[in-house]
Formats: structure tokens, sequence, C-alpha cells
């Protein structure tokens, strides 16, 4: 009788798990979920903590054992969908773009929008020229710091904010000369509806980018946003399809296809389960972008079959819904609790020396802050899974065309150096041979990931050396810390090599 009460007890134990969100401003948020606790019920239990009302923008994103990334699914158990052992991480953040974010209803929604695009451009994923990059960064110093003052501000004050993977000292000048003479008077919620116009008139607005090879072998990002499907290679937009111009999507293997009115794009992934992520992100966004109403969603087949292959189907509300629903919010505007900008000391870049970053962190946990900065710009890779080489054999079909634009104006320069994101990091999650693969990487892709002139660009491209040294750099620093050890594996480097959570 004993026995099996206290086998109820222990099984009932069980059935509740921690789950801990990295929100956008680095905070976290803990709760305690039940075994069988739905996508659905986590997600409100964060929007309510946040106080948000416009959530439909947002999303969870975690990555599995097999180190892939993954948006939750609110309809499935949250348990069987990360297949981890607990306690459970995940992050919180946009996981469609609003076609106009300065349109948004409410000033809450707005700052965590801008938090997101913050993030996009210091890792990398918003790419844009010199002169755009100086005016988004002084409005994010606008912002978290207020109007310029001398006796605060001594000359140089810029340089101790890393707005991107790396930049110039000419760079960090123009940002302190337009913060200084430009923008003074800026309330933070301004200078954040400033920032939000400019960056949605950027090519790479509202990218999270999927690293693919096109049918010649050369490496390309494949992208979804709010007016359709990218296509990133060097620093070229090759192909821009709108979403009502896309007619199917599907995937076998690794090969992903897209289909237009009048032709097939053909890409290829690293591995099977990136090649399905890729097709459910853009079921979900087509349907997001592109559907009057959510009552038009069907499921869909990866296949040209419906019984074979994967299925799947989108199951949140579209944009119109979404903003019509926005029109109706009234209430007082909730506070915002901005965390402002924190110079500390940061990790130094592979590609660049020591700089302070500009991401905040509030309620930081007892880890070397120097640590926890590196992490963050690893947790924040762009890379779902390390660009590999691969042999396509002959499975094309005959009327592919490759995705090399055949038509110039499909081709746009989107900034002054390759579109190559989070290319000043290790890439995210690393096989064992990721260093030989980083290394490949970077000559294909064929420049660093920055804002910067192109002889201080070549001038600190890294050796194999360096990347060693900076992994055991992190080793040594995360041993010691006195950390359970499943929690320091998601905090802590252990092995470089190792890969580690999702954005």
């Amino acid at each position: 009788m004993l026995s099996r009460l206290m086998s109820g007890s222990s099984r009932s134990l069980e059935r509740e798990y921690s789950c801990t969100v990295r929100l956008l401003d680095d905070s976290e948020y803990t709760c305690t979920i039940q075994r069988d606790a739905k996508g659905q019920y986590l997600f409100d239990l964060l929007c309510h903590h946040l106080n948000l009302l416009e959530k439909d923008y947002f999303g969870i994103r975690f990555v599995d054992p097999d180190k892939q990334r993954h948006w939750l699914e609110f309809t499935k158990s949250v348990v069987k969908q990360l297949r981890s052992q607990p306690p459970f991480t995940m992050c919180f953040r946009v996981k469609f773009y609003p076609t106009d974010p300065a349109a948004l209803k409410e000033e809450i929604t707005r700052y965590l929008v801008f938090l997101q695009i913050k993030r996009d451009l210091y890792h990398g994923r918003l790419l844009c020229k010199t002169s755009d990059a100086a005016l988004l960064a002084a409005y994010i110093l606008q912002a978290e710091i207020g109007d310029y003052d001398p006796g605060k501000h001594p000359e140089g004050y810029s340089s101790k904010f890393q707005f991107f993977p790396k930049h110039s000292e000419k760079l960090e000048r123009r940002i302190a000369e337009i913060h200084r003479t430009e923008l003074s008077g800026q309330t933070p919620a301004t200078s954040e509806l400033n920032f939000l116009r400019k960056a949605q008139t950027l090519e790479t607005y509202g990218v999270d980018p999927h690293p693919c090879k096109d049918v010649s072998g050369n490496a390309a990002f494949l992208a979804f946003t709010p007016f359709g499907f990218v296509v990133l290679q060097g620093n070229k937009r090759v192909h821009f399809i709108k979403w009502n111009e896309v007619t199917k999507l599907k995937f076998e293997g690794k090969t992903f296809y897209l289909y237009e009115k009048k032709i097939i794009l053909t890409y290829f992934a690293p591995t099977p389960e990136a090649c399905k992520h890729l097709w459910k992100c853009g079921i979900e966004n087509q349907a997001f972008y592109k559907l009057e109403k959510s009552s038009q969603v069907r499921t869909v087949s990866s296949s040209n079959l419906f019984f074979k292959g994967s299925r799947f189907r989108y199951s949140g509300r579209v944009a119109k819904e979404v903003m019509e629903s926005s029109a109706q919010i009234k209430r007082e505007p909730p506070e915002i609790h901005r965390a402002g900008m924190v110079p500390s000391r940061s990790c130094p870049s592979i590609t660049h020396g020591p700089r302070l970053s500009s991401v905040p962190r509030t309620r930081r946990r007892a880890v070397h802050i120097s640590i926890m900065e590196g992490l963050e710009s690893l947790r924040d890779s762009a890379h779902s899974t390390p660009v590999r080489s691969s042999s396509h054999g002959d499975t094309f079909l005959p009327h592919v065309r490759s995705s090399r634009a055949d038509s110039n104006e499909r081709v746009a320069v989107i900034a002054d150096e390759a579109y190559s994101p989070a290319d000043s990091m290790l890439p995210t999650p690393v096989a064992e041979h990721s260093l030989e693969l980083m290394l490949l990487s970077r000559q294909i892709n064929g420049a660093t990931c920055s804002i910067e002139e192109e002889k201080e660009s070549e001038a600190s491209t890294p050796t194999a050396a360096d990347v060693e040294a900076l992994g055991g750099e992190l080793r040594a620093l995360c041993q010691g810390h006195g950390r359970p050890e499943e929690e320091q594996a998601m905090v802590c480097l252990q092995n470089p090599l190792s890969g580690e959570p999702a954005h």
C-alpha cells in the first residue's frame, strides 16, 4: 500500500517540468508545466508575464537533441516536442515580422520588435550599407542612453558598445556624430519608432536566414519575409518572389523546391531535418502573410502525393486578422521597463578586438560576464546547421532553373559587403569537423559579416589557431562555476564543437 502511494507521488512529481525562456532583453522567465501541457499554455503564460496582447507576431524557439532549431508548435505537447532532459531552455523571439512595425497598436509590442531587430543587427542578420548602419546605431544610442551629455559621454563613447558583429573606428565616429547633433530631444519611444521605420526599408528586414546551396554548389541564404521569399548570395539579393507569386513549397530529403508561376527554384539544405524546418517556416510565413483569414488555411503535404511525405498545417491567425484584432485593443498603455544599455567587458571577437556589447542583460545569473556575452553571440547564430559540401548527383528535374537569377532586374545590392550572418562567431550547432567547416564556409562566403571597409576586414581574418585559442579560453572560464552539469551545459562552452541552444 505504502509503495503504491510512494510510486504515485513519484509519478506526480515527474509530471512537472521546469522551463526557462530567455526573453528579448536577455532576462529569463521560469515556470513549471505539466507533462501534457501544450505549447499554447506556455506561450500564454509568457505573454501574460510580458503584458503582451499583440502576441501573434512572436513565438518560442528551441533546439532539439540533434541540434536542429524549431519553433514550438502550440497545438502539441511541449515535452514531446523538445525530446530533451529537463530543465528545458527556450527563447522568446519574433516569428512573424510586422509588415509595418511602426503601425503596431501598442508601444510594448513595438519595443519588443525593436529589441529583436537590434539583435538582428548585432548578429549580422540585418545587413545594410554603412550610412544606414550609422543611423540605426545612433537611434539605439538615443533610445537607451538619452541625449548626448559631454559630462557623461567622453570622446569615443560610442566605441564602448558593439552594434554589429564588427565595425570600424570611422563608423563609430559617425554614429557618435549623428547621436550628438541630430537626435537630441527624442524620447526612447520616438527613437525606437524611427529605428523601426528605417529598418523596415532595408532588404534584409525580417530575414531569418537558412544556409543552403544552389544547384551549382554555391552558398546561399534562404529566408521568408513579410513581403515574400528571398535568396541572398554574396552582397546581393538574387531572388525576391512575392507571396502571391509562390504557388507551392515542397521538400524531399535535403532538397527544397519553391514553385513560382513559371519556374522552379531548387536548393539543398545541410540535413533533411534542416530542410523540413525550412519548409515548415515557409508554409507558416506564406499562410500568415498571404491569406485573408485563418479559415482558408489547409493542411499541406511535402510531396506531390498527399498521402506521402510530411504533412503540416499552420495553426495561428493570419496577419490581416491580427491587425483587425489589434485595432480593437482599448486599455491603458502598459508600463515598459526598458533594460537600457549595460556596457560591460565582452568576450574578444574572433574577427575583432574586444568590444562592449550593446545587448542589454537584466537578472543575470551568477556567471562570469565574458562567458555569457560570448555565449550570447553563439546562441544567436543564424545557422541552424553548418553549411556542408554535398554531392547533388543527377537528381535535378530537367525543367529546374538554377537559383542564380537570369535577369538583372531581380538582383539588388543589399550592402557594402557580403551577407554572411554570424560569420564573426562559431556557427551553431557545430559538427565534430566544425573547425574545417567554419574555415571552408568563410572561403565560400567570401567576406566577413561586418559593416566595415574591406581592407580592415581582410586584416582581421582569423586563423585556425585563433579559433582554437578562443575555444580553450571559454572552456577554462566555464569550469569552476559550481553549476549543475545540466545547467552548465546550457550556459558554458564545455566543448566548442558540441553546439548549443537556439537564439
